[in-house]
């Protein structure tokens, strides 16, 4: 018995239906979940990250505001942040407390003519552990002590005008303090330094400073600048204290006696220049204890005595200085010593004279060859032993002369001949002009 045809008609409606329901499925089911998939495909759906500041909030918000006005007083541009982007002339670095960061290091330079210093501008910069001037000609003022005592380095070249000793005493934290180019009126350097007991690095250069060394010193010391400053009187022992002293610049002062016979003491020093003082005496030979020292300029004093033979033992040594003083005797020196040294002058000593057996005579060492008593001979022209003038080339030179002393000797033979040859040709010129003039006569 066949199905009536109205259910075969049901069926085939239900049959399509189904059908079209499982299309329907297939074709939405992988767009909906296409975003779980990849859901970092859009990038408008990524949140900025909240490291880095957008632009418009890259403001100066980050500095304390009492501090932003004082860097402003002081004529440092603070459009951007100047703990994030200081500016070309005047360098400034910051603490990253929160919510406000504090300078601690900042460095005046090529300062203008308005700008000036101003107690409430110095009183907010109580966080400043450095400070520093270069090129800044303006008036200084008396700081606060709360800056004055936080300061651990303090710098001024070519700067600040009328600086005194009792000013710059008032930064009694200092591990560093430089001064150039800049006159300090001071009794003595202990009105600067007497309560410095942190001080590790002393410079006071080409300041006009008076007075002595003084007796007592920061024991820590590494770094001594003193040069080309009006200090007179002696060098005195105690100075051996300072174990850990590297560096020592006494130059160009008015510094007079002998070196205090402890001067090797000095273990760590590596740099030595007493130039252009009126020390006198002999080297003492204390400095042979100095294990690694490598500048010794005792130029332009009155040392004397005899040159000691402990300093070729001094490997370390490149840089040696002697020239114009009162030096005698033999340079102790030989050629391989000479060589190793970089600089070495030893001119201006006119009783001092080098052994020719050790030395050649083709170095232009500015002193002469000793007689056989030990005596310096005359000496050949300046010109043959130094390249002119006071440069700061060494004072000999071994290179190769191609000969040009042999050429020298060589010269003088030739003159003579061609002398003997004219004389020759003239007595025989003579001689024809003679016998015709006596033949003339006879006839």
């Amino acid at each position: 018995m066949s199905p009536p045809p109205l259910l075969l008609v049901l069926l085939l409606l239900c049959s399509a239906s189904a059908t079209a329901s499982a299309a329907g499925k297939s074709t939405t089911t992988p767009a909906a979940a296409a975003p779980a998939i990849t859901p970092t495909s859009s990038p408008a759906t990524v949140p900025p990250p909240k490291t880095i500041p957008s632009p418009s909030t890259s403001t100066h918000s980050t500095l304390d505001p009492k501090q932003l006005r004082a860097l402003q007083s002081l004529s440092i541009p603070t459009a951007k942040d100047p703990c994030a982007q200081p500016s070309p002339h005047n360098a400034t670095l910051c603490d990253a407390e929160s919510p406000f960061r504090h300078v601690v290091s900042l460095h005046l330079s090529n300062c203008s003519d308005d700008v000036s210093l101003s107690f409430t501008a110095l009183k907010s910069l109580s966080t400043l552990h450095t400070l520093s001037f270069t090129d800044c000609p303006i008036t200084p003022i008396r700081f606060p002590s709360d800056l004055a005592l936080a300061l651990r380095s303090f710098s001024c070249a070519h700067s600040l005008k009328r600086l005194t000793g009792v000013w710059l005493s008032h930064f009694a934290n200092l591990t560093d303090l430089t001064v150039t180019d800049v006159p300090v009126t001071a009794s003595g350097l202990y009105v600067v330094i007497g309560n410095m007991r942190e001080l590790r690095s002393l410079t006071i250069a080409n300041a006009n400073l008076t007075g002595s060394i003084p007796k007592h010193l920061v024991e820590n010391l590494t770094h001594v600048d003193l040069s080309g400053n009006r200090l007179k009187g002696r060098i005195p022992s105690s100075i051996a204290i300072l174990e850990n002293l590297e560096s020592l610049n006494l130059s160009s002062n008015s510094l007079a006696g002998e070196l205090p016979a402890n001067f090797g003491d000095l273990i760590s020093l590596k740099n030595v220049s007493l130039a252009s003082n009126s020390l006198s005496g002999s080297i003492p030979d204390s400095i042979s204890a100095i294990p690694g020292l490598e500048h010794l300029d005792l130029s332009s004093n009155q040392f004397n005595g005899t040159i000691p033979k402990f300093l070729t033992d001094m490997k370390h040594l490149k840089h040696l200085n002697l020239a114009n003083n009162g030096f005698h005797g033999i340079l102790p020196f030989n050629a391989s010593f000479l060589k190793r040294l970089e600089v070495f002058k030893i001119r201006g000593n006119d009783n001092l004279c080098y052994n020719h057996t050790s030395l050649s005579s083709k170095l232009k060492l500015g002193i002469a060859q000793c007689d056989k008593h030990g005596l310096p001979m005359s000496p050949p022209p300046s010109k043959d032993l130094t390249s002119g003038g006071d440069d700061d080339s060494s004072d000999y030179d071994d290179g190769d002369d191609d000969g040009s002393s042999s050429k020298k000797e060589g010269h003088h033979g030739p003159n003579k001949v061609v002398l003997g040859l004219a004389i020759a040709l003239s007595s025989i010129v003579f001689l024809i002009v003679f016998l015709i003039l006596l033949s003339k006569r006879c006839t």
